[in-house]
């Protein structure tokens, strides 16, 4: 099996996280295990970048539209199989 890929940015690890990222952090994090996913650890150095990220795929996958949450899905799916991201 393959190593995950990690970030090439900068990022401040969950246990070390204080103030404002570990606000970010739980904020953003997986509710269940407390981790944070690398697409927004990568903000960790601007905490506010984080929940604006947060908020901006709220408002595309949860947000008034005409296309229903699969075709967004499936729209992100195949986007992401272009860009070859894990994601």
């Amino acid at each position: 099996m393959s190593e995950q890929p990690t970030a090439w940015i900068e990022t401040i690890d969950e246990a070390d996280a204080t103030g404002d990222v570990a606000a970010a952090y739980e904020k953003c994090g997986d509710r269940r295990s407390g981790n944070v996913d690398h697409i927004m650890k990568v903000h960790s150095l601007h905490p506010q970048s984080m929940l604006d990220h947060q908020q901006l795929y709220k408002t595309l996958m949860y947000g008034k539209s005409l296309l229903t949450r699969p075709q967004r899905e499936m729209i992100a799916v195949v986007v992401s199989a272009i860009n070859r991201c894990v994601y």
